[in-house]
């Protein structure tokens, strides 16, 4: 086994920024120096592109005097004195320039790389309502491709191409190029540009701000790109209007790095964007089409040896100012699924096993939201059932069955004991040693009480709620027809990690003794209480066994959301747990959790009907589709490789 080449965040990633020059309108040769000294700190930073805004050249609100002579050729000449400035290094530049070609005047962006200028491309569509007057100095470009001569030199224009940047392709629009119903990005991002560049100069007004970071983030979703904006600054003319210099880069429909508008001063504004993303949610994607345009080589190598960018520790987490309207709403959703199953079969009551443990707590906190939207007392819907073995303890019991009273839900003690011993004895096991089967009788002995209590009365017409998260179904930490199995699971599409979440969510809005109770349950060790040392406490500790959670739904989001290999999991990783876990420990329990994942997909393929409430998710008919026999060779290979290059250190 050879060793592990070592990842590198350029095989994924591009550093990409914005720039907000100071702008001295009308004085080209101040705004080149400005630029210049941008342009520097962003080579320094290893940026692959840094885009400057519409017309930094000359200033967008140079009025008439864009269309002068003396304005037009020197512009030309800068662009020569600019792309000098890339000759010897690594970053990609891309201007804002007035050009003339033949009769016209266009308003246009010019990629410039490695001493050279790339490409020129000019404005598709032009504002010429309210305070905008571009139509009054250019035209719009609506032809194919052609050649200008820059110095000595034929340089590509138009709009219909893209530009090459290390692993990614680079499309160019123009401000208003964005604001229109078909813009020139999705002929673009059709051809492969996975980054689109946009100098722009949008003036603000009240509340436009919202709308222009809006139609940002949404441009980047529809065509799963990273979307470069880099507004005029305030230092443009205040004649008639203010510039602030909204500086943003989305990806994917997420707002990475964003100045804020009329924000004073130059400055640059950096993140890294994952190309190795937004070309798997591409091919995922039946309705992307593909289209052939001209691709450009800029001959940029990406230097950037670190990750200028966040990693988010808990994927699966609502974060920011909405986090409690959409744990509300995740709630919600699993409600509203177990209420239509309810009304769609005709059943009225269900049946749930109650063990003090986060999982049967949330499915019973679902139960309640299901039971408030059907118009029943939830003590008229649910049973819950709670069935202590040797190795449960009194805390855990104590809190399910508090729980329910609290709740002034139905709820039967039902012991184990007696059975699980003498199903043991009836196997020929010696019932005490707590091997394999001495846990699995335990737990199908809970489903097996639980179905046939759902059976006792017919009148009743009662279900069984499954309580299994998506973290243990990824795992395989389910015992195969036992907790494996019910009539409907509300907690199959939710991650261990969002299930404590959601719970203490919901306790927020409960009465101070139900409060207090979700409380001690969210503070209990994860266990499934199938093994006992003779304390009375808990002995069987779950993340000891199998790893941390939440390294474990860090590797499934990235895994299943987004296509990610082994070693990118890994050193995304160590970022995001940096100080928490070490290197090796990462690494470690990431073979663990393919393993595991590998060897579980046949209880998988045979799993209960489910809600689906997240972008991953583990049922055939939801997101993954696969062989119950697969092996995850490929997977556990790159695992191993890391190891043995640790050893042989």
């Amino acid at each position: 086994m050879g060793a592990e080449t070592r990842y590198q965040p350029h095989d994924s990633f591009v550093r990409v920024a914005t720039a907000c020059p100071e702008v001295e309108v009308g004085d080209i040769e101040a705004n080149i120096a400005h630029m210049q000294g941008l342009y520097e700190e962003a080579t320094r930073q290893g940026a692959g592109v840094v885009v400057f805004p519409e017309l930094s050249l000359t200033g967008y609100t140079l009025g008439d005097y864009l269309q002068h002579n003396i304005v037009l050729e020197r512009s030309k000449q800068g662009l020569l004195d600019l792309a000098e400035e890339t000759k010897e290094t690594e970053t990609a530049m891309i201007v804002g320039l007035p050009m003339a070609v033949g009769n016209t005047t266009y308003n246009c962006a010019a990629v410039l790389a490695k001493g050279e200028v790339r490409g020129i491309v000019p404005k598709s569509f032009l504002p010429g309502q309210h305070e905008f007057y571009e139509e009054r100095w250019f035209r719009p470009w609506q032809g194919e491709n052609t050649e200008v001569k820059i110095g000595d030199k034929k340089v590509p224009f138009g709009t219909d191409m893209t530009f090459q940047i290390g692993n990614a392709q680079l499309g160019v629009e123009i401000c208003e190029d964005l604001w229109v119903p078909e813009q020139p990005s999705i002929k673009l991002a059709e051809a492969g540009a996975t980054i689109i560049a946009n100098p722009s100069a949008s003036p603000e007004q009240v509340g436009k701000d919202g709308y222009r970071r809006n139609l940002v983030a949404q441009q980047a979703g529809r065509l799963a790109c990273a979307y470069v904006y880099a507004g005029a600054g305030s230092s443009e003319s205040t004649t008639d209007l203010v510039f602030g210099g909204h500086q943003m880069i989305a990806e994917n429909g997420t707002m990475l790095a964003e100045r804020k508008p009329l924000s004073m001063g130059q400055e640059l504004t950096f993140t890294d964007v994952d190309v190795q993303h937004m070309m798997h949610e591409r091919r995922l994607n039946p309705n992307f089409r593909t289209r052939e345009l001209p691709v450009i080589e800029c001959d940029i190598t990406p230097t950037q040896e670190d990750l200028r960018r966040d990693i988010d520790r808990t994927p699966f987490i609502p974060k920011g100012p909405e986090a409690s309207a959409r744990l509300q709403y995740i709630l919600d959703m699993q409600g509203q699924a177990l209420a239509t199953r309810m009304e769609k079969t005709g059943r009225r009551t269900v049946a749930l096993g109650l063990s003090g443990g986060l999982d049967s707590t949330l499915a019973l906190l679902v139960a309640m939201n299901a039971a408030q939207r059907l118009g029943m007392a939830p003590q008229d819907m649910i049973h819950t059932v709670t069935m202590p073995g040797e190795a449960s303890s009194e805390h855990t019991q104590s809190n399910a069955v508090r729980l329910a009273h609290a709740l002034d839900l139905p709820n039967e003690v039902v012991p184990i004991g007696e059975i699980a011993q003498l199903e043991l004895k009836l196997i020929g096991h010696d019932g005490e040693t707590q091997d394999v089967a001495y846990e699995n009788v335990q737990a199908r002995a809970r489903t097996e009480l639980l179905f046939n209590r759902a059976n006792l009365k017919p009148e009743e017409k009662m279900i069984v709620l499954g309580t299994g998260d998506m973290s243990e179904i990824a795992l395989g930490w389910c015992t195969f027809n036992g907790d494996h199995m019910s009539h409907y699971n509300v907690n199959a599409g939710v991650p261990k990690t969002l299930v404590r979440y959601l719970v203490d969510h919901a306790s927020r809005q409960c009465v101070p003794a139900v409060y207090n109770i979700l409380q001690s349950i969210l503070d209990t060790p994860i266990s499934p209480e199938l093994t006992t040392s003779g304390t009375g406490d808990i002995s069987q500790k779950t993340e000891d066994l199998i790893g941390p959670y939440e390294l474990h739904d860090f590797t499934l989001y990235h895994m299943m959301r987004w296509g990610d290999d082994p070693q990118k999991i890994a050193y995304m990783a160590d970022q995001a747990f940096a100080g928490i876990y070490t290197p090796d420990e990462i690494r470690m329990w990431q073979r663990k959790f393919y393993e595991r994942f590998f060897g579980s997909q046949w209880k998988r393929s045979v799993s209960t009907d489910a809600v689906k409430v997240g972008s991953v998710a583990l049922g055939s008919r939801w997101m993954l589709k696969a062989p119950s026999d697969m092996v995850g060779t490929l997977w556990l290979n790159a695992t191993r490789q890391w190891q043995d290059a640790t050893m042989a250190a």
